[in-house]
């Protein structure tokens, strides 16, 4: 028994609110159970209203295990507890006064509680080490319809999630949406393992300097290169040369500093990953387009967004991964895969945030493009597959993921749709 799941009997009302009763035997007859004083303190609900024997009452309400809590908290000491008119518990174990000795009518909820409700309670947070999540063995039970909707509901918090990120920078960029758009590019563009590191690359540049390098692709790559740290050795290779000559010229023309910029790492990575790759096609898509934010805002099938990510590495890299060792020649172009994680980490949610900056209600767009994007592969996934979860494209797999993170990891059930379902039998 927890007290968030007290406080959801009392919000919702899921227990027998009819012939109710205090425990000293006085009629309740409740009216308003308040508001939920969810992240202040004070007591659990303000401005309830109810009738004790005949009496009305308006004030706050708190939720306890026992009775015995309100001493166990000092409430006693505390003037915000004053007006308390009722108290909420699961059992009752002792009297409670307030400051001038009257007796803080009680409420005993275990005794107005479904049996079945309990039962359901159990099976939802009784969770066994072989369970993946709590309702693992449940969810083939949840309607496909409920599930459908808290599936579009759940993406819908995952974009505003990622949008606290995109309104930090664009406040950082003093409102520069290209800037943002270069940030975040260069976050996804580091994937996993990079991401920290790129972004701080990115945010160590001054977008008006990569404005005046975009007209010559080796411009770009001394300054993206030299600010990650990749030119500093001694290397008898005269492309990397080239670059560090370059790169020292920009240095000292724009007085640039690397001071903040995280390590790169290329461990465990697939050559194709190696940050030297990305920064090169990074370098390349802000060669070829000089407005990149207008053309994103602008293009809105899945189609434009492949042709407008079809790039690939500059001459040098096609036979590097490194500037040591020489490789097999092949092209190193964005793959459609990668595409759809810069669409679904970068350029569906900046195209949210923006829409809404100028007074436009996207979601519709948005669940349109992201419909079209194939599901994500990863554990979380597969995970959620093999409990018969339909997920069918990009908006399920991050609808899933956020599932995952914010309700199974943290026990949040009782906040969780699928929760409330199994929960209530419905």
């Amino acid at each position: 028994m927890t007290e968030d799941f007290l406080q959801y009997l009392w919000k919702y009302k899921k227990f027998g609110f009819v012939d109710l009763k205090t425990t000293r035997h006085e009629e309740l007859i409740l009216q308003q159970v308040g508001t939920h004083n969810i992240e202040n303190s004070g007591p659990d609900f303000f401005n309830a209203r109810l009738i004790i024997q005949g009496q009305q009452w308006a004030g706050n309400v708190e939720v306890h295990i026992r009775s015995s809590d309100w001493y166990v908290h000092n409430h006693e000491n505390d003037p915000a507890y004053d007006n308390v008119i009722l108290h909420v518990v699961w059992e009752d174990d002792i009297e409670v006064y307030r400051k001038n000795n009257s007796i803080i009518p009680t409420l005993q909820l275990k005794e107005y509680v479904r049996e079945e409700l309990m039962i359901g309670y159990k099976k939802l947070f009784n969770k066994s080490a072989q369970q993946w999540i709590g309702c693992d063995k449940q969810l083939p039970e949840v309607s496909g319809f409920m599930l459908s909707n808290w599936q579009e509901r759940l993406y819908l918090e995952r974009l505003e999630k990622k949008s606290t990120l995109i309104l930090k920078l664009l406040k950082d960029s003093a409102n520069n949406w290209e800037a943002v758009l270069f940030k975040l590019l260069s976050k996804n563009f580091g994937l996993k393992t990079n991401g920290a590191a790129f972004l701080s690359l990115a945010n160590s540049i001054d977008f008006t300097v990569l404005r005046k390098c975009t007209d010559h692709l080796e411009e770009l790559e001394a300054l993206f290169f030299g600010q990650a740290g990749l030119l500093e050795n001694d290397i008898k290779e005269p492309y990397f040369n080239t670059l560090k000559n370059e790169y020292q010229f920009l240095k000292n023309k724009f007085k640039l500093n690397a001071k903040g910029v995280e390590p790169l790492h290329f461990f465990r990575l697939r050559p194709p990953n190696f940050p030297t790759i990305r920064l090169s096609q990074l370098a390349m898509l802000y060669f070829k387009n000089y407005q990149l934010f207008s053309k994103v805002i602008n293009s809105n099938t899945i189609d434009d967004f492949y042709t407008l990510f079809s790039i690939e590495t500059s001459e040098f890299w096609k036979n590097h991964y490194t500037f040591e060792k020489e490789s097999k020649t092949s092209k190193k172009k964005l793959t459609k895969s990668f595409i759809d994680l810069l669409l679904i980490n970068t350029i569906i949610p900046i195209k949210f945030v923006y829409a809404r900056s100028i007074g436009q209600n996207p979601e519709e767009d948005i669940f349109e493009l992201i419909s079209k994007l194939p599901f994500e592969k990863n554990s979380i996934i597969s995970n959620f597959m093999d409990l018969k979860v339909p997920i069918e494209n990009a908006m399920h797999s991050q609808a899933m993921i956020q599932l995952k993170n914010t309700y199974c990891d943290q026990k949040a059930c009782l906040k969780c749709a699928i929760g409330n379902y199994l929960l209530n039998g419905e």
